[in-house]
């Protein structure tokens, strides 16, 4: 295989420095107050990698074979390693911002230098100084071209942000946050039932594992789940042909670890519970009650259900899906 050159590896330095200030734009970006530390912290580290690994490639490169003008140069070019990786980072502290100003500066052409050769002066061209002025006019017009593209991006957060704020005025609602930390369907559930006084305490199925004393001893976010889990293998028939997987496996993972609840979860708890469930999401609420509801099958009064709030979020939290408790604000 070919050994790649000096210029051919510039160039390619080049572009992976272009592709990381549009890695980092994005990541900043889409940064929540609670993971923008994180994300700082990949950012710089990704900006050390990139610097370590291009030195290293440089000095290897560089390191036989090189005739006395190269040697000379070596040093200047490893200085500019250094500016190029700063360059990166300063972009992508100033994109965070969103401070970056109206046009791209303009490099102005390098002077030509006088360097003495052999015994007569004149004029020679400094192709350092050259190649510093392209990188940081590639890096300025790469810092732009992301600011750009970043202007350009539909602001999913905030438009999801507006929907659900008008949904909670529309029905006098307010949020309970809950902790985002993969139970937050159950845990919200479960504030949602102490609300309007049910209890979340029912017969064991016998997969639960355990005896009704122990089970009054969980959380009330496992509490939650195992009620699910009892339904959907008391009905399995209406919940396995929707799984890509085992019905047996799913179910002991939703049972007993945190996996993320869903649309299956919620019609299991509405036919446990004997609830509607009403969840805001991003432009629509769904309804989901219970099939003997749902079918017309019943025959109570439907508004003799109790009726549970949810919001979801799809793009409001930096992990992910979220469902939090909606309840009735105070007047």
């Amino acid at each position: 295989m070919e050994s790649e050159t000096l210029e051919q590896m510039q160039a390619r330095h080049r572009k992976e420095q272009r592709d990381l200030v549009s890695r980092i734009t994005n990541k900043k970006k889409n940064a929540t107050k609670k993971t923008r530390k994180g994300v700082n912290d990949e950012c710089a580290q990704m900006e050390l990698d990139l610097k370590t690994r291009q030195e290293e490639e440089l000095r290897q490169l560089q390191g036989g074979g090189e005739d006395e003008e190269e040697q000379a140069q070596d040093e200047p070019e490893q200085k500019q390693n250094a500016q190029e990786a700063t360059t990166v980072k300063d972009v992508a502290e100033q994109l965070e911002k969103t401070t970056v100003s109206d046009e791209p500066s303009k490099t102005s052409s390098p002077p030509l230098v006088e360097q003495s050769s052999g015994g007569g002066g004149g004029k020679k061209r400094n192709r350092q100084k050259e190649r510093l002025a392209r990188r940081q006019a590639e890096v300025e017009a790469a810092a732009a071209a992301a600011e750009k593209e970043a202007s350009n991006m539909v602001d999913h957060r905030g438009i999801e942000k507006a929907y659900m704020s008008r949904e909670f005025k529309a029905h006098s609602l307010e949020e309970k946050d809950i902790e985002p930390d993969g139970h937050c369907l159950f845990s919200a559930v479960a504030d949602q039932l102490a609300v309007h006084g049910i209890s979340i305490d029912g017969p064991l199925s016998k997969s639960s594992k355990g005896t009704q004393t122990l089970e009054k001893k969980l959380p009330p976010y496992r509490v939650v789940r195992h009620r699910a889990v009892d339904y959907m293998e008391q009905h399995a028939d209406d919940f396995a042909p929707f799984l890509e997987e085992p019905f047996d496996s799913y179910v002991a993972k939703i049972r007993d670890t945190a996996e993320w609840g869903g649309q299956l979860e919620l019609t299991a708890l509405a036919n446990a519970y004997n609830v509607e469930m009403r969840v805001v999401q991003d432009g629509r609420t769904e309804v989901i009650q219970p099939n003997a509801v749902a079918n017309g099958e019943s025959n109570g009064d439907k508004k003799e259900l109790k009726v549970l709030w949810l919001a979801y979020y799809r793009h409001g939290y930096g992990l992910g899906e979220h469902y939090n408790s909606l309840r009735k604000a105070s007047a």
